[in-house]
C-alpha cells in the first residue's frame, strides 16, 4: 500500500465515522426521511381491509343539517346512547369533550332569564342529568384532552399490572386535563385521552400514544379504553424491556396483546378511509329509529362517536396521504389490534442501521481506493438494491420497519467522498505515472503500470529484457547538407513515426540519443512474448520507413533514401527509475544494453537493416531468419551469433524463402569451409533475395565482394563479424 493510498483510506474512514456518528445522533431531518420511506411503504401496500366490528357514528354534514349546529343538546346525545345500547353495541366511545354544562338545557336557559324560583328550576329538565343517567349500566367511554390550565387529573377506571417496575417515565407526560362533568366521570365505564399527537411536530400522524403519564399514574387513550370496556376487562398488563428502565414493549388488554414503542406508542398501519366504516348519526336519530341495515352494521360493534364535518376542525393527515377525521384514527387503531396486523420498529433497528453505514462505508472506501470507483459503485448499487429489498420484504411479511434510505445516502456520500479523495490524493501518483510514461508507452501498458503499486519507486530490478537500438544510416552526411532547423524537422518526423511502432507493440521508449532510439520490452510490466514483440516492431519500422520514403515525407525529392539499422538482444538487465528523487528517468542498464547497441552497429558492416542475437532468435523460431555470422564482444571469450531478420511467419512459410534458405545454408557452409564457391553462392542468394526484401541485397553483395578476403575478421567498433 502506498502512502497516498494510506492517506485516502484514513481520510475516507474519518468521513465514514462522521456519517456513522451523525446517524447515531439521528437529527430531525434523518427522522423525517425515515418516516417518509415508511409512509411510502404503506401507500404501496396499506393494511388489507377486513370488515371488523368497529364503526364510527359520524356527526357529519347531513346530521348537522338535520339537527342543527354543534354542540347538540345532550338529551339528543342521551337518545343516541339509548338507541345504540338498544341495538346491542359492545362499547360506545365518545371522541367528544364534555367539559362544560349543556348551555341548551331547559334548566340552564330558564336560569339565565332570571326571576324563576328554585322550586320551578328543580322541576325543569336538566340535559346533563339525562345524559349522565343514560350512561348507567352501559359501556360508555368518555374522552379527555390535555390542557394547560389548572390542575385536574381524570379518574382512572382501569387497573394496571406490570411485569417489572412501573414505567411511569416512558409515555408522554402531562400535568393537567380538561375536566369532565362529575356526573359524567362517575357514570362512565371508561375514560381515555383523545390526544393523538401530543408534542409531535409532524403534520402526518404515524403513531398514537396509547398511554399518558403524570409521573405517578398511567392514563389509557380512547382506543384502549374502548377495547377494554368492550371485552369487560378491568386491568391492563404492561410488559417492559428487561434491564431497561422506563420502557414498554407491549400492552395486554383483555385477550389482545399490542406491541408498542418504548414510549407506549402504536405504529399505525392504516387502511384507506372507507364509507363502510361510517354510519351517519342522522340514521341513528331518525324519527322511526335506525333502519335494519344500520342495526345490522352496529350490532356487537365497538362504536366511536365523532365528527367528520370540516367546520369542527378534527381532520388529520395520515401516512397514506389522506385527510381523515380524528375519530377514524381511533376506529382504525382498534381494527388494527383486532386484525393482529402490527408495525413495529425493533429496539435494535437503530444499531443495525448504524452498523450497516459503518461497514458499507468502509468497504466502499477500500474498494474505491484499492480497486476502482467503478467497482465501488457496483458494490454500492448492490447494497442499495439489497437494502431496499430487505426493508420492503421485512415490512411486507413481518411488519418490521427498517430504514434503507439513510444507509443508502450515507454509502453514496462515502462513495463520492472516496472517489474525490482518490482523484485528489491517490490518483496523484497515477497522474505522475502518466506524465512520466504517457509519451513512451501504449495505453494498455500505461493502465497496467497505473495499477502496479510502487511503479515509480527510485531504484532498479534485474529482469530479462529485450532491448532494441535504432540508428539512422549516414546521418552525419545528411546533417551536413541540411540546415539545423531542417535537421530537427527531419528527426522529429522520423523518430515520431518509428516511436509509434514501439508503443503500438507494448514497448517502452527509453531515450532518444541524437538520431538513435533505445527501447525495451518486459518492463515496467511483464510481457510474455517480449522478444517476438520487439522483432515485430522492427519489421513495422521497416514498413514505416519504406512508406515515408515512398511518400517523400522528408522532402528530399527522391535524391536521398533514408535508411536505418536495428539491433535487438534479449538478456538480463537492471531496469528502473534512475537519477535523483526530484528528477529521474526510467531506463535500463547492463551488458544486455551494450550487446544490443553493438549488434545495431554491426548492421552497417553486415549490410542488412535488422539483426538479432541468438537469444532473441530463440523466441521467434517461426519467423524468417538467416544466420549472419558471429559478433566478438570485448571482455568475452565466446562470440555472439547474430541473425538477419527477413520477415514474419508468413514469409518464413513461403516457397521463395525456402529456396533462399537452402542457398543461404550452402553459402554459410562454404564460408566456414573457405571454399571457392562463396562468390557464386552469394550471387545466387542475392538474386533469390531481391524479391523478398531489399535489406538482403546489400548483405549478399558485400559477401560476394569480400569473398577473397573472408578469411580475415571484419572489425566493427570493437566487435567483428565473420
Amino acid at each position: 500500500m502506498t502512502r497516498a493510498q494510506w492517506v485516502g483510506v484514513i481520510v475516507g474512514f474519518v468521513i465514514v465515522a462522521a456519517l456513522t456518528l451523525l446517524r447515531a445522533a439521528d437529527p430531525s431531518f434523518y427522522q423525517l426521511a425515515r418516516e417518509s420511506v415508511f409512509d411510502a411503504y404503506q401507500r404501496l401496500e396499506p393494511r388489507p381491509f377486513e370488515d371488523m366490528p368497529v364503526r364510527v357514528v359520524d356527526i357529519d354534514e347531513a346530521s348537522l343539517k338535520a339537527f342543527g349546529q354543534w354542540p347538540w343538546p345532550r338529551d339528543r346525545l342521551a337518545l343516541l346512547v339509548d338507541r345504540l345500547a338498544a341495538i346491542g353495541v359492545s362499547a360506545i366511545a365518545f371522541d367528544v369533550l364534555f367539559s362544560e354544562p349543556d348551555r341548551l338545557s331547559p334548566r340552564t336557559v330558564v336560569a339565565e332569564l332570571g326571576g324563576v324560583s328554585e322550586d320551578l328550576l328543580d322541576r325543569l329538565p336538566d340535559n346533563d342529568a339525562v345524559f349522565a343517567r343514560s350512561f348507567e349500566g352501559r359501556p360508555i367511554v368518555l374522552g379527555f384532552a390535555i390542557s394547560n390550565d389548572g390542575r385536574h387529573l381524570p379518574q382512572v377506571k382501569a387497573g394496571f399490572a406490570f411485569t417489572g417496575e412501573p414505567p411511569f417515565g416512558a409515555p408522554p407526560r402531562f400535568s393537567t386535563a380538561t375536566p369532565l362533568l362529575p356526573a359524567f366521570e362517575a357514570n362512565a365505564a371508561g375514560i381515555g385521552h383523545i390526544s393523538l399527537d401530543p408534542g409531535n411536530p409532524s403534520a402526518v400522524l404515524r403513531t398514537i400514544p396509547l398511554l399518558l403519564s403524570d409521573g405517578e399514574q398511567l392514563y389509557p387513550n380512547l382506543t384502549l379504553e374502548a377495547l377494554r370496556v368492550a371485552q369487560g376487562a378491568s386491568t391492563y398488563l404492561l410488559a417492559d424491556a428487561t434491564h431497561v428502565p422506563d420502557t414498554i414493549t407491549q400492552i395486554k388488554v383483555g385477550e389482545f396483546v399490542v406491541p408498542v414503542t418504548a414510549a407506549g406508542e402504536l405504529w399505525l398501519y392504516l387502511d384507506s378511509d372507507r364509507a363502510d366504516r361510517y354510519v351517519s348519526a342522522r340514521a341513528i336519530l331518525a324519527k322511526d329509529g335506525p333502519p335494519e341495515d344500520v342495526r345490522a352494521q352496529l350490532q356487537g360493534a365497538i362504536v366511536f362517536v365523532g365528527t367528520s364535518a370540516a367546520g369542527l376542525q378534527d381532520i388529520r393527515t395520515t401516512a397514506l396521504g389522506q385527510h381523515v377525521p380524528g375519530v377514524s384514527i381511533h376506529a382504525q387503531a382498534v381494527e388494527q389490534i383486532l386484525s393482529g396486523r402490527f408495525l413495529s420498529r425493533p429496539d435494535w433497528a437503530n444499531g443495525l442501521e448504524i452498523l450497516a453505514i459503518a461497514i458499507a462505508g468502509c468497504l466502499i472506501v477500500v474498494l474505491t481506493t484499492f480497486v476502482s470507483p467503478a467497482v465501488a459503485l457496483a458494490f454500492g448499487l448492490l447494497v442499495t438494491v439489497a437494502a431496499l429489498a430487505a426493508s420492503w420484504v421485512t415490512f411486507r411479511y413481518a411488519g418490521l420497519l427498517f430504514d434503507p434510505l439513510v444507509p443508502i445516502a450515507s454509502a453514496t456520500i462515502a462513495h463520492f467522498a472516496a472517489t474525490g479523495l482518490r482523484i485528489l490524493v491517490v490518483d496523484r501518483e497515477r497522474r505522475q505515472v502518466r506524465r512520466a510514461f504517457g509519451q513512451y508507452l501504449s495505453p494498455e501498458l500505461l493502465y497496467r503500470i497505473e495499477h502496479t503499486p510502487d511503479a515509480l519507486r527510485l531504484g532498479g530490478d534485474e529482469r530479462e529484457l529485450t532491448v532494441m537500438f535504432v540508428d539512422v544510416r549516414n546521418f552525419t552526411d545528411l546533417s551536413e547538407r541540411l540546415s539545423p532547423n531542417e535537421v530537427v524537422t527531419f528527426l522529429n518526423r522520423l523518430l515520431d513515426a518509428l516511436s509509434r511502432d514501439v508503443i503500438d507493440n507494448e514497448g517502452t521508449l527509453d531515450k532518444f540519443i541524437g538520431d538513435s532510439i533505445m527501447a525495451f520490452w518486459n518492463a515496467p510490466v511483464d510481457i510474455l512474448d517480449h522478444g517476438q514483440k520487439a522483432v515485430r516492431t522492427a519489421l513495422a519500422m521497416r514498413r514505416t520507413l519504406d512508406r515515408l520514403n515512398r511518400e517523400d515525407a522528408f522532402g528530399f525529392g527522391g535524391e536521398h533514401r533514408v535508411a536505418i539499422g536495428i539491433g535487438i538482444h534479449t538478456g538480463l538487465a537492471c531496469v528502473g527509475n534512475m537519477g535523483a528523487e526530484a528528477h529521474f528517468n526510467y531506463s535500463a542498464v547492463g551488458d544486455t544494453v551494450n550487446v544490443a547497441a553493438r549488434i545495431e552497429a554491426a548492421c552497417k558492416e553486415v549490410g542488412t537493416d535488422i539483426l538479432v542475437s541468438q537469444t532473441t532468435a530463440r523466441s521467434i523460431p517461426d519467423m524468417a531468419l538467416l544466420e549472419a555470422g558471429t559478433l566478438a564482444l570485448k571482455g568475452r571469450r565466446s562470440r555472439t551469433m547474430i541473425f538477419a531478420v527477413v520477415g514474419d511467419e508468413q514469409l518464413a512459410a513461403s516457397d521463395a524463402f525456402a529456396d533462399l534458405r537452402s542457398v543461404h545454408d550452402r553459402l554459410v557452409k562454404a564460408l566456414r569451409a573457405r571454399s571457392g564457391d562463396v562468390r557464386q553462392l552469394a550471387r545466387e542468394a542475392k538474386a533469390k533475395s531481391a524479391g523478398l526484401t531489399e535489406g538482403l541485397v546489400e548483405f549478399y553483395r558485400r559477401i560476394a565482394r569480400r569473398s577473397d578476403h573472408f578469411q580475415h575478421d571484419i572489425e566493427v567498433e570493437g566487435a567483428s563479424v565473420k
